[in-house]
């Protein structure tokens, strides 16, 4: 009994509240376990802008950011795709691939994707400059509980990882918005000043459940 309850205060600090200000997730090993579970209460989402950054050496596919729904294992996934150089961002399972980004390894990206189910355009920010927009076929919003995880790529409603398109290296800044951000406010983001938390996902306020080996550090800063 007493180990039930040990592991069950284990479990509730491991999902608790935390300001993530000026930290980072690391994730040092390739396997099919490592990720980080974000909870959110939201369960429609008509619009959507995420915002994160990443720093990677990986030179194969690999998910970004991935969120499934019990009707789709690809309600909105950020994923690498290292064969066509390209960075696909799947809403409801349609895909829209965005070209001629600069990805390069060992340095960190600031990468913002917005959506509005009212045109059903999406657009990428890639370290602050605005690819094309694209048109995703899909007119509904985004419903369900939403299964949000980092590290792994879902192809099923919270599972289905497959090493091959595991994450490793750090994330920091998590934020995702129930409404498009605008091109300034994106901007701020990028720049890291002073901008709106996200109300879906908020980095200075955010509920996570670490599985496997996962560390939150500070972020490191190169000395000048």
């Amino acid at each position: 009994m007493k180990l039930l309850i040990v592991l069950a205060m284990l479990a509730a600090r491991a999902a608790s509240v935390q300001d993530l200000s000026g930290k980072t997730f690391t994730f040092p090993v390739h396997n099919d376990q490592a990720r980080v579970r974000l909870i959110t209460t939201k369960q429609q989402l008509k619009a959507v802008t995420l915002c994160h950054r990443s720093f990677t050496d990986i030179r194969r596919d690999h998910s970004l950011f991935s969120m499934s729904t019990s009707g789709f294992p690809n309600s909105f996934l950020i994923f690498w795709d290292e064969t066509h150089k390209e960075m696909a961002a799947y809403i409801m399972g349609k895909r829209s691939d965005f070209r001629g980004l600069d990805y390069k390894p060992n340095m960190w990206h600031s990468i913002c994707t917005t959506w509005d189910s009212a045109t059903g355009l999406v657009q990428l920010w890639f370290n602050g400059r605005p690819t094309i927009r694209l048109y995703a076929p899909t007119s509904s919003a985004i419903t369900g509980t939403p299964m949000i995880i980092l590290g792994q790529e879902q192809d099923s409603h919270g599972g289905g990882f497959d090493s091959d398109q595991a994450f490793v290296g750090m994330m920091s800044d998590v934020h995702m918005w129930d409404y498009v951000l605008s091109s300034c406010e994106i901007k701020s983001y990028v720049d890291e000043l002073s901008f709106t938390p996200g109300n879906v996902l908020n980095w200075k306020a955010l509920k996570f459940h670490i599985t496997d080996k996962v560390l939150v550090e500070p972020k490191s800063v190169v000395c000048q």
